[in-house]
């Protein structure tokens, strides 16, 4: 993982509208969110395993995903890029559970935060110059 400097960290705003005007830049609200925080992600390769993340804080009212976080006012967090290599086949030593796969449904990760190439995190940068460009007019 490396964190990136950003003008975009401290920014506030509508959850709404800052994830509107990401969408537009292929980013995606990760799904590991809550009501209180979360993360933008855009994934830089085709295998889905490095990501530019943009945290994020709920300052006013709560992140609801049913609504594209309503009218919950956030504050960006620094950005920062990692890759996340995990297992792409079906697990040989996988026992069947009814009630532990309604929880453990995937393979935990070869290695979730795998060193990064010079490449990726010039990738990330751009990324953020980009959306940085557009958003900080």
């Amino acid at each position: 993982m490396r964190n990136l400097e950003s003008r975009l960290e401290n920014i506030e705003g509508r959850f709404d509208e800052i994830d509107k005007y990401f969408c537009t830049h292929q980013f995606s609200l990760a799904g590991n969110w809550d009501y209180k925080h979360g993360y933008l992600d855009k994934r830089l390769d085709h295998e889905r395993m490095v990501w530019l993340r943009i945290p994020f804080h709920v300052t006013r009212g709560s992140l609801d995903g049913e609504c594209g976080g309503c009218k919950a006012k956030v504050k960006l967090g620094r950005p920062f890029v990692f890759r996340h290599i995990y297992n792409t086949g079906t697990d040989k030593h996988a026992r069947p559970r009814l009630i532990g796969a309604l929880f453990d449904q995937f393979q935990s990760p070869i290695d979730p935060d795998a060193s990064l190439d010079d490449q990726w995190v010039e990738q990330a940068k751009q990324a953020l110059q980009e959306v940085e460009a557009g958003y900080l007019q």
